[in-house]
């Protein structure tokens, strides 16, 4: 299958803004039910490998069984980096997709496109994978997988997978960012030893495109005087495992430095908390990865922005979990806007 991969030129990029700044802002809230809090789960990095595939549904069904759920998110990675990138897996995981009874938000990882020019995963053009993902995935945009939730999409910029939505005076923005340097590592089970210019341009398109949903987010965020921001990736810009390498060569992780830039930028231009919720690296945490201090203040070149606050999904082996956030009734004296826990599986 040819890839079909688009690109943005300046003008095409400001009219898709245009386009976008002429909406509504509310125009995605997906509740009418003022004041209340409501709560909604994330997943990531699930389900890997055999036993985890087979335990999946049973996942699926604990999480339908949290009726006050208003949404589920998943972060990416359906499946682990060393099996293959099927038509036939990828079809059986959106038939699970389907039955769940919340809205499904999914975003994709690297293991399922980026990753695929592994010899074990088949030796597709990680391209290809990507078109076979949103032709199985979002068929539909402007909707969620499960139950039907009303989203905006970049489908007009070839990105049904990048979405935006509100609920109760909070932004959400689900952005299609990659492990592996966001895309930019070698497709050396294709023979390559350095990144082909499909494929930066690729990164390019897609990168410029997640970059304009950040804007437009915060732009939309601070007209309606939304009281958070929260964005939801796959990549883990700040992977504890990758420091040690980050901190003696930045350029192991130049794929998330104009990104990290700009979600810099509108953090701290934007007078209300910011939370970035993404899978990647396995282990929950919950940190600002940004505050004064950090080291990752030097690797990316960037000032701080202690306002972001970062949670990292279980997942892989440690994937025994979903996190479920609260978030506080509009008004609410002295509360946080959002609040987590993680909650088990049931087995």
């Amino acid at each position: 299958m040819p890839s079909k991969t688009v690109k943005i030129t300046t003008a095409a990029l400001a009219l898709a803004l245009g386009l976008l700044a002429a909406q509504p802002a509310q125009a995605a809230d997906s509740t009418n039910e003022g004041n209340q809090a409501f709560t909604f789960a994330a997943i990531g990095d699930i389900p890997y490998g055999a036993a985890e595939i087979a335990k999946f549904p049973s996942r699926i069904q604990d999480l339908n069984a949290d009726k006050d759920l208003k949404f589920v998110a998943h972060v990416g990675d359906i499946k682990n980096g060393s099996s293959v990138c099927s038509d036939e897996y990828f079809s059986y995981i959106r038939a699970q997709f389907d039955t769940f009874t919340h809205p499904l938000v999914y975003t994709p990882g690297d293991n399922e496109w980026v990753d695929c020019h592994r010899t074990n995963n088949g030796a597709y053009n990680p391209l290809e994978r990507l078109d076979t993902l949103r032709e199985i995935f979002f068929n539909q945009p402007g909707k969620t997988l499960g139950a039907t939730m009303p989203v905006k999409s970049q489908e007009s910029l070839g990105l049904p997978e990048d979405v935006r939505f509100t609920q109760n005076r909070v932004a959400f923005s689900v952005l299609n960012i990659q492990g592996s340097n966001n895309s930019l590592l070698p497709w050396t089970g294709l023979g390559k030893t350095t990144a082909t210019p499909e494929q930066l341009a690729e990164v390019q398109h897609r990168t410029d495109a997640v970059i304009a949903q950040i804007h437009q987010t915060f732009a939309d965020a601070k007209r309606s005087n939304d009281r958070a921001v929260v964005l939801m990736q796959q990549a883990d810009m700040f992977d504890p495992s990758l420091l040690a390498a980050a901190s003696a060569d930045p350029a192991t992780v130049s794929g998330f430095r104009e990104i990290v830039q700009v979600m810099v930028d509108e953090t701290n231009r934007f007078d209300a908390p910011v939370y970035l919720v993404n899978g990647d690296s396995h282990v929950f945490a919950q940190n600002q990865p940004l505050a004064a201090g950090s080291p990752w203040l030097d690797i990316y070149g960037s000032p701080a922005a202690d306002n972001l606050q970062r949670i990292t999904v279980d997942g892989a082996n440690n994937a025994a979990d979903y996190v479920r956030f609260t978030v506080a009734g509009n008004g609410e004296a002295g509360a946080d806007v959002l609040s987590w826990e993680k909650v088990p599986f049931s087995g």
